[in-house]
């Protein structure tokens, strides 16, 4: 039998996603990322620590000699309720928060114990694109210009009418270069590869029909999350660029750097995901920071009911703040 998250939970998390964002919004456009990553980290930690799970933080901040809360491997909880793992990005896009730009958001999932894979800190070479199409119909193992004459054949358009998301990245200077000489347009971004990949799960609102190239492992997991509550497709494979990724791999028990994770390998059974905007942006509106009023948004997601909604929140700070 599959182990389903309880619904209260999903309110639960999505409250949690809401302090990170808050507290996060009051440094939007400050200039400093690691203050408003931290602001997010220390209330996301508060929040979670209230809930009655008996959670493992699997995907985090980074392990526990680099990173004093929310690391890899921290238990959260009141251990009072069901054992969950935990994958966090309590500011996805600290540069987007820094500058005020579009797309920060603040990010965690939750599963039962033993759902979701254990990725390193290290980079992760993956490719997604949205449902409705036949399995494998893109691949890591074929070149850009196979996967994207692939698309636009079951898509029934030319390559010329499709639009491929990478991060604005010198890595990626070889792979934009195909994708334009093949056909497709370009769009960049500079931060925010998880909502980058969400993207491609409604290409006729957003225009992205395939998401490419190298980001975070961690940020893969997460959007491996989102796309087995709202459907797609999506391959990951580890890319270490250094000796001391390899070691970070083979610390969480990860030998093979070769293989592709699939949605299914990276999140098994129910899990329950959440973002709320932090900045405006394609998926969510911002944190509205009024004297009196509070407001957010928050794109809630439970793969066991197979749900997806925008929850917009207010509440009251008596002008507090």
């Amino acid at each position: 039998m599959v182990e389903t998250v309880n619904q209260s939970l999903v309110w639960d998390i999505m409250h949690v996603a809401e302090s990170a964002a808050i507290a996060a919004a009051k440094l939007r456009g400050r200039g400093d990322e690691m203050a408003a990553d931290k602001a997010a980290v220390d209330a996301m930690r508060t929040a979670m620590n209230k809930l009655d799970i008996d959670g493992r933080v699997v995907i985090g901040e980074g392990e526990r000699d680099e990173a004093p809360m929310l690391f890899i491997g921290e238990e959260i909880g009141t251990k009072s309720g069901p054992k969950v793992d935990i994958a966090v990005d309590p500011l996805e896009g600290t540069t987007l928060c820094a500058k005020s730009l579009p797309n920060a958001l603040a990010v965690l999932a939750l599963a039962p114990q033993g759902s979701l894979l254990h990725a390193p800190d290290i980079y992760m070479e993956k490719i997604a694109i949205g449902p409705g199409f036949a399995p494998g119909l893109v691949d890591l193992d074929k070149t850009p210009t196979e996967n994207l004459t692939s698309l636009a054949e079951a898509k029934g358009v030319a390559v010329s009418d499709l639009t491929a998301l990478v991060l604005d990245r010198s890595r990626h200077a070889k792979l934009i270069g195909e994708l334009r000489e093949a056909g497709a347009a370009v769009k960049l971004i500079g931060d925010g590869d998880i909502a980058g990949v969400i993207q491609t799960t409604d290409a006729q609102e957003t225009g992205i029909d395939i998401y490419m190239g190298i980001g975070g492992a961690p940020e893969g997991v997460l959007a491996a999350a989102a796309l087995s509550c709202i459907g797609g497709q999506m391959q990951g494979r580890l890319h270490p660029m250094q000796d001391a990724h390899v070691e970070r791999a083979k610390k969480v028990g990860i030998d093979d750097l070769s293989k592709k994770y699939s949605i299914e390998d990276m999140v098994k059974g129910d899990v329950v995901f959440a973002a709320t905007g932090v900045t405006s942006g394609s998926m969510v509106d911002g944190v509205r920071l009024d004297q009196d009023i509070i407001e957010t948004e928050t794109l809630i997601m439970h793969a066991g009911p197979k749900t997806v909604r925008w929850i917009r929140s207010q509440r009251q700070t008596n002008g507090v703040g």
